[in-house]
């Protein structure tokens, strides 16, 4: 049988569906950043105790085989297209390779422009400026923090998760509290807005990611069980988690929403714990799975997905079919009624079927996984091919570093170096049977090989999205090296790709570290560049009055001291015409 691995969204037969209501459910989707599958305790974890999660799973149909990307932006962007994250041009969580494509339609805009209100709390990961933001891609309400997390590159500098600077509809603004409950509490206030329009609320903490930071209440228990300081504070902040969804799913119930509300909770990727020899972070309950964040390995993209309909979904049911993260935005079509974007090409299916009837002719199916650093995908590097009861697996144990294409002698010795688990009886992946059965691996290499030339044959990932200067919807663009691409090895200088529609006249602000010597700071875009004189112990330097012609491309600023280029951390582009 053919294995099913791409789904087109105009083929669904929306007007026969059952669930296609006169009124709409709202939509609650909560996702995670770093949790592993064994980080709760209905999943066996020993030490740590998550009871509304617990409880959430036993009113849900869960997944047990859900599958997502081994880091953050690559699965955020399949969530919100139902694509292969490769179509969408992000490739990556930080070079700027998290920005996803302005053409992308995501289930924000599809569900506004159905008559949802749509809001986003907390991490969105896939473009700071225009016009990647989360309010250039369909959501009306958005309280976010910069980049991939609170205290990374992009600033603002000095941040952390207590009293935290967070964009409030692109403005920044500084709130009081610890960032999950900022987050909660924003999304309530969404949910219990009084109006006609069902609701699509995307609460997606930044919790239990770096840097671990929680309030001592909830880390001191695990502190006084003797467990490392690291372990105390995961679990503290897997406990901040939980507590906070028992408050949203409590305000559900208080504004009697229970019933009309479709839930799912999911996390984007695996644990962190030991992702490099440098990290120092302790073993800790995996449920025995193989692998860690960035893995193509079963602990890296086997994640907790449940999903609650009351009175619609079954509760306390368990189907072990796989799916992923693609699958979630036809599955919220499907359930919603809204119909899908015409001349899309979705890779994912409804699941609908699997959670109302366990179809007995379910098509066999595969899902693709891969992850190289760098802003080009190539074939064969760090990928797993998922089906039903075998995987293909090409693993590396520096992914994160592995950026460029393989030469021939490199290709042959990955291609040698295939694994090939059954999942069913071996779901820690330990016992390799890729030389006990070649034609399995033949057949899902070749499956592979035809995924990858159809998802990425139509990006260019030389020329990536651009952010946009002297536009109406954002007077000031901020950049940072958190977006810097090029090659940054050995003290390389990055650049951005800029965007300007018209010739205007921008005031530009470099701000870097405080110099121990006078230099030059120097701007370069489209072949032209400015310079002006900096003095010993500045920390910025403005040019007041730079014109800038319509053009896109390289945009670079940087300083030099001594002959030596020097980077700047953050560069304000404010159109002043």
């Amino acid at each position: 049988m053919r294995k099913l691995a791409v789904f087109v969204c105009s083929s669904f037969i929306l007007l026969s569906c059952a669930f296609c209501l006169a009124e709409r459910p709202n939509i609650l989707l909560m996702m995670t950043d770093d949790q592993g599958y064994g980080d709760m305790s209905g999943h066996g974890n020993p030490i740590l105790k998550t009871p509304h999660l617990d409880k959430l799973a036993e009113e849900s149909t869960e997944f047990t085989q859900f599958t997502v990307c081994p880091n953050c932006s690559p699965t955020r962007a399949s969530l919100m297209t139902g694509r292969y994250n490769y179509r969408t041009g992000v490739t990556e969580v930080v070079r700027g390779n998290f920005m996803m494509f302005n053409d992308e339609v995501t289930i924000a805009e599809i569900l506004r422009d159905a008559g949802y209100r749509t809001g986003i709390f907390g991490k969105w990961h896939l473009g700071d400026n225009y016009p990647m933001r989360p309010t250039d891609q369909g959501f009306e309400e958005a309280l976010v923090h910069k980049a991939g997390g609170i205290g990374q590159g992009a600033g603002p500098a000095g941040n952390t998760y207590f009293d935290p600077i967070l964009e409030h509809n692109d403005e920044p603004k500084r709130y009081k509290g610890y960032c999950d409950d900022i987050f909660t509490d924003a999304a309530m206030e969404f949910i219990e807005q009084k109006s006609d329009k069902p609701f699509f609320t995307y609460l997606a903490t930044n919790l239990p990611h770096f840097p671990l930071d929680v309030p001592d209440e909830l880390a001191d228990p695990y502190r006084k069980l003797g467990e490392h300081e690291h372990n105390a504070t995961t679990f503290g902040m897997v406990v901040s988690i939980d507590n906070n969804v028992g408050r949203i799913l409590a305000k559900l119930d208080d504004l009697g929403f229970r019933g009309n509300t479709v839930v799912i909770f999911m996390s984007d990727n695996g644990p962190r714990t030991r992702r490099t020899k440098n990290d120092v972070y302790p073993d800790r309950y995996v449920a025995n799975l193989r692998g860690t964040k960035t893995s193509i390995y079963d602990n890296g993209i086997r994640v907790p997905f449940f999903i609650r309909w009351p009175g619609k979904f079954p509760a306390g049911k368990k189907t072990g079919t796989i799916a992923g993260h693609i699958d979630v935005l036809p599955t919220l079509l499907e359930v919603t009624g809204v119909p899908a974007p015409k001349n899309v090409e979705i890779d994912g299916v409804s699941i609908l079927p699997l959670i109302k009837d366990n179809p007995s002719d379910w098509p066999e199916r595969t899902i693709y996984l891969q992850y190289n650093a760098g802003p080009i995908p190539f074939q064969y590097v760090h990928f797993a091919v998922r089906g039903q009861r075998y995987k293909l697996v090409s693993p590396h144990n520096d992914p994160h570093n592995y950026r460029f294409p393989p030469d021939a002698q490199e290709k042959k010795r990955l291609l040698d170096s295939l694994e090939l688990y059954d999942i069913q009886k071996d779901p820690s992946e330990l016992n390799n049977l890729a030389r006990q059965n070649p034609e399995i691996v033949a057949q899902m290499l070749a499956d592979y090989e035809d995924w990858f030339e159809d998802v990425t044959r139509d990006r260019d990932y030389y020329i990536p999205e651009r952010t946009e200067i002297g536009t109406p919807h954002q007077k000031k663009v901020i950049l940072s090296q958190f977006d810097w691409r090029g090659s940054l090895e050995n003290g390389g200088i990055g650049h951005w790709y800029l965007k300007s529609n018209d010739m205007k006249t921008y005031k530009i602000t470099l701000h870097f570290d405080k110099t121990s010597k006078a230099g030059t700071a120097r701007i370069r875009y489209d072949g032209k560049h400015f310079d002006k004189t900096i003095n010993s112990g500045t920390t910025k330097i403005v040019f007041k009055s730079v014109e800038l012609p319509a053009a896109e491309g390289r945009f670079e600023a940087f300083l030099k001291l001594d002959r030596l280029a020097t980077p700047v951390r953050f560069v304000d582009v404010e159109s002043i015409d």
